[in-house]
């Protein structure tokens, strides 16, 4: 390393022949990193589903359940389900079902394995762009070992960030390729990278901006100011340019993000997700903004009191905005004073620029701000950090030990509150529960909690976080659905019928609606009105053709209504289409009898012989299905 340069205690240990060559000292350091997250985030393992999206993106989605096939295939290009168009995490979730079923420890492990790959790539990117191996470790390290970072690793329906960061990665190395040798082969490799990480989540649109970063620092591409000074340890063998020249190399990535743009306000309007300025007035937005910009910078130096939901203010007080733009200004003027140290604009653009997508200007959910969304924003503060430390120490005698201990403790630190967060995930109730003790007016979390408890068969518990969900946000659609759900269990049919007609008014999110109309038909049903029965479900599966429980009634209410052939045909497709989405014993039961009321008895034998294979106990399922049919 040059005389300029840190020498923390692992260049020392270098040097007492520890390492034979670089190259050794990167496999040891790179096996360390990913061997390192793969045992911090074990635990993982043992936890469950929850009740927040996953069953939306897996265990519910009858398209994911079905496994890795052509028609998942076609359906996941296609869909604009949960608002977004995310074809790639549809097929990751797919392709998980295909090979652990709904065992959740498959698809946690997965999760896992693509945040170790992306702390491995993240070590090679940025010690082959700034020649720093120490300093790009522990960067790496950071992003391995940061709580920040559980949200998206510990999550299952939180894939779609470490799916899209692994391909980000690789558009970044694909660049440094193409930079290299500026050629048509190696650039659309590069789009096509960048591309792949579109169709696993749209937070990455802002890549080409990135782009511009990393030709200002470390390549110094960019013609800008003073010349790179010694933040870099090889400099890249490139001519700098003019910003109108790079940015025209940009602009096919450019209408790549566009296009995506346009794709995720079609699906995000169409879903319902995104909130209209009535529900959160633009000055709100833009003053939660500024706030949120403050918090990740705090808490990325303090991560603690982490949750997975905080709630978006009704109000925000003028000195906590006043507070974060002195805050952001402060800092903003600092860095890009320092021409000569060009990595603390590097790092804090790419901290703000990259989260612009997730801070609400659009608002998008119920959500103020999310740890998820620093996942790739926080990598910008990291590379800060780490720079302006090591920068530090370079000037110091005998404060190499000093930095390395500084930083040993700072991992150790990360590494145990993260070992702490994992647990909170390890249930529905441990996770709703710790997060109503943290945050104030959560009313999704109310709901989530009580939705746990009723799983529990805590009813009466249950019933009073419904309460204070529905107290807290009267115009919340989830709020009066659960009610509903609660006032059905205890036989209270009008109380139910008008609190999903009042979900209904309420609601804007497709699959919520969905669920509102097939519960409605139940109760129609129970109550002997088969009409208004028939009708809601059908309304249900406009909504969602394969809602299991709207396609099993309609096929009951076909069955009972049936007197001739053609009726019990009518019957067969509903009971088969409800196989198709959720297969069991009894649902063949009842497929296998409605083909042989049609007088398809080779076809009913198939269906018979299905249910015996599935069944534990076929007597059992006979019998259940028959009470099905008679009531």
């Amino acid at each position: 390393m040059p005389a300029t340069a840190a020498k923390p205690a692992l260049a020392a240990i270098e040097k007492k022949g520890f390492f034979r060559s670089a190259g050794q000292q990167k496999v040891v350091f790179a096996l360390l990193l990913v061997v390192a997250t793969l045992a911090l985030y074990n635990p993982v393992t043992r936890n469950g589903f929850v009740n927040f999206d996953d069953d939306r993106y897996v265990t519910g989605n009858a398209h994911v359940r079905a496994g890795l096939h052509w028609k998942t295939v076609t359906w996941s290009f296609t869909s604009l389900d949960q608002a977004n168009w995310h074809p790639l995490t549809w097929l990751s979730h797919a392709l998980d079902c295909q090979l652990f079923q709904l065992n959740p420890v498959g698809h946690h492990y997965t999760s896992v394995l693509l945040h170790a790959t992306n702390v491995l790539l993240l070590f090679l990117i940025l010690q082959w762009f700034t020649g720093f191996t120490a300093r790009s470790l522990m960067v790496a390290a950071l992003f391995a070992v940061h709580p920040l970072n559980v949200e998206s690793v510990a999550w299952v329906a939180e894939r779609k960030s470490v799916l899209s960061m692994f391909f980000f990665l690789l558009t970044l190395a694909a660049y440094g390729w193409y930079v290299r040798r500026p050629v048509v082969g190696r650039y659309l490799a590069v789009a096509g990278l960048f591309a792949a990480a579109l169709m696993s989540k749209p937070m990455v649109i802002t890549l080409p901006l990135a782009l511009l970063l990393l030709d200002y620092w470390p390549m110094g591409r960019l013609q800008w100011g003073q010349a790179v000074a010694s933040s870099t340890q090889e400099p890249w063998p490139t001519t700098a340019q003019p910003l109108w020249k790079l940015c025209l190399e940009k602009l096919p990535l450019l209408a790549l993000s566009a296009a995506s743009a346009v794709v995720t306000m079609i699906a995000q309007r169409g879903g319902g997700a995104v909130l209209t300025s009535a529900a959160h007035n633009p000055l709100l937005r833009v003053e939660n903004a500024i706030v949120s910009y403050g918090l990740y910078v705090i808490r990325t130096a303090w991560p603690f009191r982490l949750a997975v939901l905080y709630p978006y203010p009704r109000a925000i007080a003028a000195w906590k905005v006043g507070a974060a733009a002195i805050l952001l200004i402060a800092i903003s003027v600092a860095v890009l004073r320092s021409d000569t140290k060009r990595y603390l604009a590097f790092g804090w653009l790419w901290f703000l620029g990259t989260m612009i997508p997730m801070l609400g200007l659009i608002q998008v959910g119920n959500q103020a701000m999310a740890d998820r969304y620093a996942y790739l924003p926080a990598i910008g503060l990291f590379v800060i950090i780490v720079w302006v430390a090591a920068d530090w120490a370079s000037t110091r005698a005998h404060s190499a030990k000093l930095i390395a201990s500084a930083a040993v403790a700072l991992l150790l630190s990360f590494a145990a509150l993260t070992h702490i967060q994992l647990r909170y995930w390890h249930d529905d109730y441990t996770l709703w529960s710790h997060t109503l003790a943290i945050t104030d007016n959560n009313f999704v979390a109310e709901n989530n909690l009580a939705a746990a408890l009723m799983k529990m068969g805590r009813h009466d518990e249950a019933i009073g976080h419904f309460r204070n969900a529905a107290a807290l946000e009267p115009g919340d659609s989830a709020s009066q659905f659960n009610l509903g759900i609660y006032a059905q269990e205890h036989g209270d049919l009008q109380q139910a019928e008008a609190r999903y007609n009042n979900a209904l008014h309420l609601a804007t999110d497709t699959q919520i609606r969905a669920s509102a109309y097939a519960n409605l038909g139940t109760v129609y049903f129970v109550q002997g009105d088969l009409s208004r029965a028939e009708q809601s479900f059908n309304s249900a599966l406009q909504l969602n053709p394969d809602f299991p429980g709207a396609l099993l009634d309609m096929g009951l209410i076909k069955a009972k209504t049936a007197h001739v052939p053609a009726d019990w045909n009518r019957a067969a497709e509903c009971f088969s289409r409800f196989v198709d989405a959720a297969p069991s014993d009894i649902g063949y039961v009842l497929l296998s009898n409605a083909l042989h009321r049609a007088g398809r008895d080779p076809d009913a034998k198939l269906a018979y012989q299905r249910a015996v294979s599935l069944s534990s106990d076929i007597t059992a399922a006979t019998q259940k299905a028959a009470q099905l049919a008679a009531r």
